[in-house]
């Protein structure tokens, strides 16, 4: 009887750190998980492209009248805020003579402006040409994680935020892009801690995010380009309101009154 409760003693104990393992990899799941990130970019399409498909983005291009040039890929790299001009010089170390290549004088010096000078009247057809190179895909993946992506998620587990806050920063910093000034990523966040503390700093993690989506919102509703806030009413909240905060599916939401469904 020793011997047998003994042996149970044993592979429990030998179980423990695994279940302790498996309960803390269950809570640290987070947006970089591959499985979460997709999930995130389909999010992002589906505001940006009207598309769950992301990975078609790669060869999007236009001028959507918002100040800031061209924007495309998958991201929407502008001509006009210098993260398109950074995207093309990383596919030039990485590929000299490329397609694109042949634009970044241009780029250059219509950086900081909504002009096209330089750029027509091929550079849209040349900007799809490059998109079917895996290299160029690659490129953007790369410049996507490091601009917005990794600081977006690095900044949100430093406030103590799942999955779901680690997402809605991210989606600020794409649109707002990750500057310090009122109406970037680091303002809207400011406005936010202003009401609210961050889990990290004791705060309730729901009443932070609404905070932020308020802050966020009223930026929105400043640009005329962003005044539909579809992707904060009508998507994360809705996630918010559910108490979806590690962004799991089955998710439903509409952007611009269009549904979406990401069934697992």
């Amino acid at each position: 009887m020793r011997n047998s409760l003994r042996a149970v003693l044993v592979t429990v104990t030998a179980l423990a750190p695994a279940l302790a393992l498996g309960g803390t990899a269950r809570a640290a799941v987070d947006l970089t998980d591959p499985h979460k990130k997709d999930i995130a970019m389909q999010l992002v399409s589906s505001a940006e492209n009207s598309s769950l498909n992301w990975k078609a983005q790669y060869k999007y291009i236009e001028d959507i009248d918002d100040g800031r040039g061209y924007t495309a890929g998958i991201i929407g790299f502008c001509s006009g805020t210098g993260d398109m001009l950074d995207l093309v010089e990383l596919y030039a170390q990485r590929k000299p003579g490329n397609v694109l290549a042949k634009y970044l004088p241009a780029l250059r010096k219509v950086n900081g402006s909504d002009s096209h000078k330089g750029l027509d009247p091929n550079f849209t057809k040349d900007w799809a040409t490059a998109a079917k190179d895996t290299a160029f895909q690659q490129a953007q993946n790369d410049e996507r994680d490091r601009v917005y992506f990794n600081p977006a998620v690095q900044q949100a587990k430093q406030d103590g935020l799942r999955a779901l806050g680690q997402f809605i920063y991210y989606d600020a910093i794409v649109m707002h892009g990750p500057g310090s000034d009122s109406s970037s990523f680091g303002g809207i966040r400011k406005a936010a801690l202003n009401k609210a503390k961050t889990p990290a700093q004791g705060g309730d993690e729901v009443t932070f995010l609404n905070a932020f989506l308020d802050a966020r919102k009223k930026v929105m509703k400043q640009e005329e380009a962003h005044a539909d806030t579809s992707r904060v009413d009508t998507e994360q909240r809705v996630f918010l309101k559910n108490g979806n905060l590690d962004l799991d599916p089955p998710l439903k939401w509409k952007v611009y009154g269009d549904s979406y469904t990401i069934k697992n």
